[in-house]
């Protein structure tokens, strides 16, 4: 009897514990590159498609989960067509185009306001590096409103119709958590306590505003916090649904990237250098 004790692989002692039997998985991906992160250019709500690049990038995504063994039984993501494209392609990639899919707002990117649509590199030149900074990674800071008058105004967008906004609109970070989170332990939670392995494909922004949830990263290091395009971040989480740290983990997340890590740096450094 002692022998077949000792002979448990770590694997097989992992699989006999109570924590591996509550875990939970959740699978973040943020959009792959949009037309819009190729030009450099503040998006936010506005619906711009993926990139060929960013085609090949949510490609591999899906490829990378299904070669991990996880099967998501239900996905989640935003009403913007590039991250309904990704959260299309890691299913078509996984041969699970049939799950349970729901679209929501909530999951949007954050809206930029008075700077959609305009270049990053000709705001910093014109209102200054710091300014910029403050306004793209900052917690609380939000940019330049817009109003009724404006075609990025959500009001002036059929989707939205069932949704209300001020007059005047922006966000901070702060406000997408104000609705990112609900939205994730009114939606997704109950999910994952049901035992269901979740998948969510969003965007930059509302996935910062989860990860600062779930890892709790203070309002200083969530600015520095930078998540690259297409690449998925795989979440264990316990019976609390508390994060488990994983194995190769990038501080300060928990959870951790699929795919070449040395690449998934480079991704990062690129997004943190759109503005110089």
């Amino acid at each position: 009897m002692f022998a077949a004790r000792r002979s448990l692989t770590p694997f097989n002692r992992l699989l006999s514990t109570n924590l591996y039997r509550n875990k939970h998985t959740l699978v973040l991906v943020r959009h792959g590159e949009s037309t819009w992160n190729l030009e450099n250019k503040f998006t936010g709500w506005v619906d711009v498609p993926l990139s060929p690049k960013g085609h090949e990038e949510v490609i591999q995504a899906g490829q990378l989960i299904k070669a991990e063994g996880i099967v998501p039984n239900i996905a989640f993501t935003s009403k913007l067509k590039r991250a309904i494209r990704t959260l299309w392609h890691v299913l078509e990639q996984t041969d699970l185009m049939w799950i349970p899919q729901t679209q929501a707002w909530e999951l949007n990117e954050r809206h930029y306001g008075g700077l959609q649509g305009l270049d990053k590199q000709e705001t910093v030149d014109k209102y200054g590096k710091d300014q910029v900074l403050v306004w793209r990674r900052s917690y609380d800071v939000p940019p330049p409103t817009v109003d009724r008058g404006s075609e990025h105004h959500p009001s002036n967008e059929s989707k939205y119709d069932d949704i209300t906004v001020a007059d005047d609109f922006t966000e901070s970070l702060s406000t997408t958590l104000d609705r990112v989170l609900p939205f994730y332990e009114s939606s997704i939670v109950p999910q994952l306590k049901s035992g269901k392995t979740v998948l969510v494909a969003a965007h930059g922004n509302s996935l910062r505003a989860l990860v600062k949830h779930l890892d709790g990263i203070s309002e200083d290091s969530i600015a520095e916090l930078n998540i690259p395009t297409g690449t998925p971040l795989v979440y264990e989480l316990d019976e609390d649904l508390k994060p488990i740290v994983q194995e190769g983990a990038i501080t300060p997340l928990k959870g951790r990237y699929l795919g070449d890590q040395d690449a998934i740096r480079e991704r990062i450094e690129g997004v943190k250098n759109q503005t110089k």
